[in-house]
């Protein structure tokens, strides 16, 4: 299968919510991908993942990669964040953190289409690595 790769110009006709559609399952591959290196059960592998890709924990990533991030990427983390799903926010996670999760995910599917894999990796390397110090 092949991918199609948008342009930026493309990339921002869609909607924050778009995006963020598409960079939940980006970031989805991204933490299986790197906890499948772990010798553990499927459940427990799926445990982990979902500590990981929740509400909360994504709006963390985004707080300590905003810093590095070019406005380009700081303007589609603010269209995910200011989109309006037509849902609440989940029980597990207030307004504000579901509005930021919502924003790091329209971040990474907007990554994703305009094909920048390195810069994907580089930032949730970054992040990676930050929750891996606060432990």
């Amino acid at each position: 299968m092949t991918r199609k790769v948008y342009t930026a110009k493309e990339a921002l006709m869609l909607n924050g919510l778009q995006l963020a559609y598409i960079g939940d399952s980006v970031h989805h591959l991204y933490v299986r991908s790197e906890l499948i290196r772990i010798p553990m059960r499927v459940h427990d592998l799926h445990t982990k993942a979902t500590e990981q890709v929740n509400a909360v924990a994504q709006a963390k990533k985004l707080a300590e990669i905003t810093p590095l991030l070019t406005e380009e990427e700081l303007s589609v983390v603010a269209r995910g964040r200011n989109a309006h799903p037509h849902h609440a926010a989940p029980k597990s996670a207030g307004v504000a953190d579901y509005a930021n999760a919502t924003g790091f995910e329209a971040l990474l599917g907007f990554l994703y289409l305009t094909a920048q894999d390195d810069r994907i990796g580089q930032l949730l390397q970054i992040a990676q690595e930050e929750d891996h110090a606060g432990m």
